[in-house]
């Protein structure tokens, strides 16, 4: 390192940011006592930490917040983990996570895992010890792994329940029943649900809801799947499950599924919803962009994201699991254009056949 009129340049001659050594050099103490009258000045003697303050204002010296908070774990930095960040379901969520960290004075960090396991446990590796908390908000860890990770920090997990981690999830059994009371009252008796992703926590919960509430209401019900929770999973069921027939209505896993599944119909001559109706489940934006307008049920995405944030940060200092049952959202039902009343109400009648391939 060289040295113009005094001051630590580059290779290149331009001026150098101080770093700690400089002020340690400049002020004579140790490096790690300037460490400590930065991050714990109650341990450093009060005449020492005000001449190395001193010190280090006339050298332009500036404390890096993170590596400075990292021993003691305050970086006003919180984590939230999303599977997938082109997911339109996870917009609504970051959004009322960021207002609220931003709120209470903290930077969040988006970590995006590609719907891999191996990704996310690897990032969280990295991330716990530079973070006060984090929000799983789609995770494909073990519950084990999630237990392990709330043992470390304060941790949220939403739209799944794991024992003795605290959880924020969506009121599936109610939504599922007023999907299928809708249904009913257009005069639809055999629905199909399409599945999400194989093991899914919240695909379980919808299938056992919408089952329980078709049987009470006297309807049939199948399942078909599972599917990838994309636009193309729904188009990939329009191909693999309904090329030949149709139920005259379909619940979808969720809004994107439902959108395929919509579009890939339309394209092999299926009208939606003369000749079946779909239901979506979160109200994502483009459920209202769509032709016909998808029926969902509308989730409190914004605020399952802003509660949980609330949630990690009420919990700093006891990164003990805490057990309890779910904090459940109320969700309610979004009548569209995709959904109408059965124009095959005969028993026996035929079913539509595609006359096109899906894409």
């Amino acid at each position: 390192m060289a040295e113009q009129d005094g001051t630590p340049t580059d290779a290149e001659g331009r001026p150098k940011a101080p770093t700690i050594y400089d002020v340690a050099k400049a002020a004579g103490v140790a490096a790690s006592t300037v460490s400590r009258a930065f991050a714990r000045p109650g341990r450093v003697n009060a005449a020492t930490a005000e001449r190395i303050r001193q010190v280090a204002a006339e050298l332009g010296y500036r404390v890096n917040p993170l590596a400075s908070g990292l021993p003691t774990g305050r970086t006003s930095m919180l984590a939230l983990v999303v599977s997938d960040v082109a997911n339109p379901f996870y917009a609504e969520i970051i959004r009322g996570a960021e207002t609220a960290a931003a709120e209470a004075g903290y930077v969040l960090l988006l970590i995006d895992t590609q719907e891999s396991d191996r990704v996310e446990r690897g990032s969280l590796e990295r991330t716990l010890p530079a973070v006060e908390g984090v929000v799983l908000a789609g995770t494909r860890l073990s519950d084990s792994a999630i237990r392990m990770a709330a043992k470390q920090r304060p941790l949220v997990v939403l739209n799944r329940d794991v024992a003795d981690v605290p959880s924020i999830v969506l009121d599936n059994p109610y939504g599922m029943r007023l999907a299928a009371e809708h249904l009913a009252q257009l005069g639809h008796r055999d629905l199909t649900y399409v599945a999400g992703p194989e093991a899914s926590w919240v695909d379980g919960m919808r299938w056992r809801s919408l089952r329980d509430a078709a049987a009470a209401l006297g309807q049939r019900v199948h399942r078909v799947g599972p599917f990838a929770p994309t636009v193309a999973g729904g188009r990939e069921a329009a191909a693999k499950a309904f090329a030949d027939e149709l139920p005259t209505a379909v619940v979808a896993y969720n809004d994107q599924v439902a959108i395929g599944l919509m579009l890939a119909l339309q394209a092999g001559g299926v009208r939606v919803p003369e000749d079946v109706s779909i239901v979506g489940f979160d109200n994502i934006f483009a459920t209202q962009i769509v032709t016909p307008a998808l029926t969902t049920i509308a989730a409190p995405l914004r605020a399952q994201g802003h509660n949980a944030v609330e949630a990690v940060l009420s919990s700093r200092g006891t990164p003990s699991p805490r057990a309890g049952r779910p904090m459940t959202l109320p969700v309610k039902l979004v009548t569209r254009g995709s959904t109408a009343r059965i124009r095959r109400s005969t028993p026996g009648a035929p079913r539509v056949r595609m006359t096109g391939r899906s894409t």
